[in-house]
Order: C-alpha cells, then structure tokens, then sequence
C-alpha cells in the first residue's frame, strides 16, 4: 500500500493543541503491480482536494526506467544499519529514507522503477513490496519491482557492486523498451523533477549525464568531482577513494573543447545512461567492473563519450555520517526552509500506511516537535525531538533536541509487559538530550542520556507541535563525559559525532547514565 501522510498542525497561538479540521482524508485505489502482492493499495493525503489523482505520464518519462540502491556493504550510519539496510532507516516519524527516491520517481512520472536490494535488504523488501505495489495513474504497466541478490548457475556469487548488479539484471531490466536507464542511491534526502534531468540529457544528446551539486561545492561527498565548462560538459573527473586514502581516480575526457574554463561540482551519485551506452559499458568496455563511481563512470569519460552535467541547486543530503542523519531529522521539526521539506503538497513523498490508533498524549508539554501516530505519551516535556511510530514515553520523562524510532508493536495501559523488568519505551523520571534511540529500546527509570549537542528518536503518522514545552525526566542520556566517538554496543549504546545512539532492542537498566 501506499500512503500520501502529511501531519497535523499544532497552533503555536493556541493554549493547547488545536487539530486544524479543514485537513482532509482521502483514499483511493492505485493500480501498480508487484510480484510479491496483488495490486490492492491506496493512495491516503490528509491535505490535498479530494480524489487527487497522480499526472499522467509523458512519452519521455514512460521510457525510462529507474533503478534504485537501497543498501550496500559499509554503511556509514551504523549502528543503525545492524539489522537493516540504509534505504529502510526510519525517518521524520513517518517514512524510510528510500521513500524520498521512490517518491521523486512518482512525481516525475517514472513508472518503472527496480529496487536491487542485497545487504540486510529483509525490512527494506518488505516495505517497497507492501506500499508500493500499485499506483494508479502510471499506466497498466507501471510498478516497482524489487530484485533481491541472488546466486545463479554460473557461480558468480553475490553483487560485487553497484555496476555488477546491473550488469547480471540486465536481462530482466531489458525487458521492456526503455531508451534512458536511470540509476539512483536509495539512501538520499532530496526533491528533484526528473524530468528535468531527462531533457536537458535528451537535449544535449549526451550519452551520460551526472546530476551535480551546486549547493555542495566546498566538499566532495564521495561521489567524486567533476569539472566541467559552461556547457556543463564533462572535462576531468577526480575521485579520492576513501578505502585508500593515498589514492586517487583522475581521468581527463579526450574530446577537444574550444571552451576551457571549467566548473567545478561534486558528483551526487545520480546517473541517466542511454540504454545502448550502459550495455556497452558493462558487458563489453567494462565486463569486470563492479562500480559506477570508480570504475564505469570514469572509464565512460576516458574514452570520450560524451558526458554532461546536471546541475541541481536544491538540497540534498547524502547521508554520509550519524550526524548528518540526526541533523535531517532535527531540521524536520523547524518551520524554516533549512532542509527537506516533509510537507510539500505539490510534490509529495509517499510511505507505506500504518493501521495506527491515534496518538494519546496526556498533560504533555511539547513543542517544536514530530510525533508520529500510535504513541503513547505521559506528562513529561518534549522539545526540538522527533518521536517515531509507536513510541511509549513515560511520566516525568525529559526529551530534548533527539529522535526516537519508536517501536514495532503497539502496548496499551502502562506498556509492561509480563515477564520483562523493562518494558519498551522510555521510563519514567528520565531525561534524554542529544540521542538517537533506535526501535524497540527498553529505557529503564530514571536514566539519563544526553550530549552538549544532540539527540535522536523517531515515530510514524507526524504531528507538528510549535508552542512553548516543559519537561521533567530522571533517567539521564547525556554524554556526561563528552565522548566523541565511543563504542559501548555491548552495553546498548554507541557514541558518533558526540550523538549517544542507542542500539535496537537494548536494555538501559534503571538509573543509568550514559
């Protein structure tokens, strides 16, 4: 199924919370098929006119196909990553990060996209099977279709890469008439209109195009650099390679050109392909490459085919660290246009819909905050925190500048549960700031975890709160040390970037201090 959720929105003015009544809810039948379920879904938007139906796709559009990372084999928001793939890392309350791709897809009216999943891909299967098994509006062919790794007769074992993965799917991939192949990182937080892209490709008659940062200049974020002229054509790309530091990728094209003054932008990891140029690529320029980023894309410039910058000027995260995860969520609880806009109507971001019951909250400060549905939360302050789907949140507690994911089971009354000391939730008499706690984590009583900096936990269905937040907690997460980086996993916690990051299903015992 597939879900259009924006959230409730909380008068700052108001003495205490005000559901604005003029949202409405409406659901409606998609029609994109999967191989894993039959195409039952609909489409929910609780602020949009009624029956609000998807643009019908253009000739240019309907031939390409979009092919979507969702993991791969170093992540570098770990511990988050322990049990599940970077693309199914919750985020903002309500959706994963590879909701934000899919959805980008959706709204430039790319109908066929393949997910090619491998590492710990089980939740992120899961959830691109169940919410976007059908959309209607796309035409009777449309889908997103995932392709788990698999090892064949040939015993070529699993994917080598992102290229290599490609490269053994082309058969199924191929299947329909495509011209353009786009490929995408499933991991990043960003809005583009890939139609854009594709025109300006189209119009360039390039045989690739790089989408680039304009808003990323001053750093490369592993994607590599690409300078290149006024006509964003492609002149040298360089790529500092972070399992050998010492080492870099650095190819010049070996086509003239007149204009010699170049621009520089870091690459985003984002790749239009011509379908002819992309089989060349890999099964006859490359048949041994594994990776896009350092082997095909500068092998493809070395050899002079014609490669073209896209430039993008809007944000993007990559996310490339724990800090910058915890930094999206934070910025999704601002009003201010500082990062990724959650709640844009014109270009919505669709998630797989939870069959929750409200939210219950009672003589609860809050403010500036994301609350997603089915949570429960008592007499304690909230404030500058997103709290995910399911969340319990005991009296007293504390909860400041941090994301909690939640949990994935729904406990009514005081959520013990028989036969556990410590139920899931967050204890009463505790106080977190600057944290992140991953889902289903047992915090006991009274204990705190905080950092000078920063905190994280997150829940689904968002309520957007703005007015003023008092909290109360015992229970402290604090950093009391102000450790940078720390590893404690087998005490339930780590420490990135000076953010104290509780592991999934850990147990905090009663009066800990983190």
């Amino acid at each position: 199924m597939l879900q259009l959720s924006l959230p409730f929105l909380v008068s700052p003015q108001a003495k205490r919370p005000v559901i604005r009544s003029d949202f409405i809810h409406e659901k409606r039948p998609l029609n994109l098929h999967c191989l894993q379920l039959p195409p039952s879904l609909f489409i929910s938007n609780s602020q949009q006119h009624p029956y609000p139906t998807l643009p019908f796709p253009s000739p240019a559009t309907q031939s390409v196909a979009a092919i979507v990372f969702g993991d791969g084999s170093e992540s570098r928001l770990y511990p988050l990553t322990k049990r599940r793939s970077e693309g199914a890392i919750p985020i903002a309350a309500n959706y994963r990060l590879i909701d934000a791709v899919v959805s980008n897809c959706i709204n430039s009216n790319i109908n066929r996209i393949y997910a090619l999943t491998q590492f710990n891909s089980t939740c992120l299967n899961s959830h691109l099977s169940r919410a976007y098994s059908g959309i209607e509006g796309l035409g009777h062919e449309a889908y997103v279709q995932v392709i788990a790794a698999y090892q064949g007769g040939d015993d070529k074992g699993w994917f080598q890469g992102n290229a290599d993965a490609v490269r053994r799917c082309l058969w199924l991939l191929e299947e329909y008439p495509v011209s353009e192949f786009l490929v995408l990182p499933g991991n990043h937080l960003y809005r583009m209109d890939y139609q854009k892209l594709i025109n300006a490709h189209r119009k360039s008659k390039a045989d690739i195009t790089i989408a680039v940062s304009s808003a990323s200049r001053n750093h490369d974020p592993g994607f590599g650099f690409l300078q290149v002229n006024s006509k964003n054509q492609v002149l040298e790309f360089r790529l500092r390679l972070e399992e050998k530091p010492i080492d870099f990728v650095s190819v010049k094209s070996s086509t003239n050109f007149s204009d010699i003054a170049p621009n520089g932008f870091p690459s985003m990891g984002i790749y239009l392909i011509n379908r002819q140029t992309i089989k060349g690529l890999l099964e006859e320029h490359f048949p041994t490459a594994n990776d896009f980023r350092s082997e095909v894309i500068p092998g493809a410039i070395s050899k002079g085919m014609k490669v073209q910058a896209y430039v993008f000027g809007g944000y993007w995260e990559d996310m490339k660290s724990i800090e910058a995860f915890y930094q999206a969520n934070m910025q999704s609880t601002k009003n201010a246009n500082l990062g990724y806009n959650f709640h844009n109507i014109e270009s919505p971001l669709y998630t797989l819909p939870r069959r929750l019951p409200p939210t219950l909250i009672t003589d609860a400060v809050i403010t500036d905050s994301v609350i997603g549905g089915g949570c429960i939360i008592n007499r304690c302050k909230i404030k500058g925190a997103v709290i995910g789907m399911g969340a319990k949140i005991g009296e007293g507690v504390i909860i400041e500048d941090s994301v909690i994911i939640g949990s994935d089971v729904y406990i009514r009354g005081d959520f013990q549960r028989s036969g556990m000391d410590i139920p899931v939730g967050i204890g009463k008499e505790t106080q977190i700031r600057n944290a992140i706690i991953d889902k289903n984590a047992r915090i006991g009583k009274s204990v705190m975890v905080k950092n000078q900096n920063q905190y994280f936990i997150s829940m689904h269905c968002p309520v957007i709160f703005h007015f003023p937040t008092l909290l109360h907690v015992s229970l402290q997460i604090i950093n009391k040390d102000h450790v940078q980086e720390g590893d404690r996993e087998a005490d339930g916690y780590v420490i990135r970037g000076g953010i104290v990051v509780v592991t999934r299903d850990a147990v905090i015992p009663d009066g800990s201090v983190l």
